[in-house]
This record gives C-alpha cells, sequence and structure tokens, in this order.
C-alpha cells in the first residue's frame, strides 16, 4: 500500500509541474550530433518500448494509452509499478533500423515506470521503458495487447514544436524538406514524439516530428 501510494503521489506531482511545461521524466539516451537548420540529428542507444496497435481516431488512441498506463502502473506478471517516461511515440516506423543498428536479444515481461517520450503514429503507440529495463528484465504485459519490443540503436532526425499536435503531418513534412538537400536521408515513414499531458499550455507543450535517417 505505502509503495502504491509513494508511486501515485509522485506520478501526482510530476503531472503538476508538467502542466507548466515542467519534465521530470527520464527520457531514452541520447546524443546531437549533427543539426541542419532547425532540425537536430540523434543518436539514440538501444532501448525498450511498450507498444500497442490501435485502430485510427482519437477513440483507439485513447484506449491504447490506457492499456499502457495499466502496464506501467502493475498490470504484468511482476506487479511491477513502472516510471512514466517521455516521449510517447506514435508511429509505423518506431523500430526502424538504420545502417549502425544492432539487434538485441531476450524476452519481455511486469510494472514500469513511465518514460518520456511516449512514441505516437497513426497505428501504433509507444512507451519507452526506463534504461534499467532490456527485454528479459521487462515484466510480461497482463493484457496480450501490449507487446514489448526492442528498439535498435537509431538515428533520428527530429523537428521541435509547440502547440497542439493536430498539425503534425505538417511538420513531417517540414522535416522531410528540410532533410532534403542534407546528407541525411529518411528510412521509412516519419512518426510522432509527444513530451507532455494533453493539459499542459499550448505554448509550453514539446511536440516532435522525428524520422529514423541515415547518412547518403
Amino acid at each position: 500500500m505505502a509503495q502504491a501510494i509513494s508511486y501515485y503521489g509522485l506520478l501526482a506531482i510530476e503531472t503538476l509541474f508538467n502542466v507548466f511545461g515542467l519534465r521530470l521524466y527520464e527520457e531514452p539516451r541520447h546524443t546531437i550530433i549533427d543539426r541542419v537548420e532547425t532540425v537536430e540529428i540523434r543518436r539514440y542507444d538501444p532501448r525498450v518500448a511498450a507498444a500497442v496497435e490501435f485502430l485510427p481516431g482519437e477513440a483507439g488512441r485513447g484506449e491504447a494509452f490506457k492499456l499502457l498506463f495499466a502496464y506501467i502502473s502493475g498490470a504484468n506478471t511482476k506487479a511491477d509499478r513502472i516510471a512514466m517516461t517521455a516521449p510517447v511515440a506514435v508511429g509505423e516506423n518506431l523500430a526502424a533500423k538504420d545502417q549502425g543498428a544492432k539487434d538485441e536479444e531476450g524476452g519481455a515481461r511486469e510494472r514500469l515506470a513511465m518514460t518520456a517520450p511516449v512514441l505516437s503514429s497513426d497505428s501504433k503507440l509507444a512507451f519507452y521503458l526506463p534504461a534499467a529495463y532490456d527485454l528479459a528484465t521487462a515484466p510480461t504485459p497482463l493484457d496480450a495487447r501490449v507487446k514489448i519490443e526492442a528498439v535498435p540503436a537509431q538515428t533520428v532526425a527530429v523537428l521541435r514544436f509547440s502547440g497542439f499536435g493536430g498539425i503534425a503531418w505538417l511538420r513531417q513534412r517540414q522535416l522531410v524538406s528540410t532533410l532534403a538537400p542534407s546528407k541525411w536521408r529518411p528510412v521509412g515513414e516519419a512518426f510522432m514524439l509527444y513530451y507532455d499531458a494533453p493539459f499542459t499550455l499550448p505554448f509550453l507543450r514539446r511536440n516532435e516530428a522525428a524520422v529514423v535517417v541515415e547518412a547518403r
């Protein structure tokens, strides 16, 4: 009981800070290796994500989020409470490999901390698990719709913007257009990274259009 109170108490504090754009969540480890105008080129370490495929529309996305939140809140075989991370990722191309990617092996399964970003796309929504987890140590979800996936090391181009995510498609086009004359070539489709809750003040929100890239 005390553990649960502590977990949800910390989550409440993180949520309160997030209203004003302050983020206490862990984010996937990465290094900025280049810039193309307003686009950052990042090299991400291998990581693990909990993901749910969903039908197009806000209802489907909302249900996917609930399933993932339940998983990190203890709906797993170890009843582990997993810290929330950021961002949340949305898209079909979240685990694309670039030329430098290496596969990971292992198993999956337990209650996890939420991290940021969360991955979001039109067909798949994902939470990245804290760096302490790998495929072998991630708790197994109780709901079969939640999948634990290995995401390889990736080079990712990102374009950051604030406000609401409704203009995501426009920012994705801007991202790809900015990369066109550069040495970086997109690998697969663009996706979205959302770092903040819906109630965060719009001008303080952090959203990113992203795409895996490789050198031409």
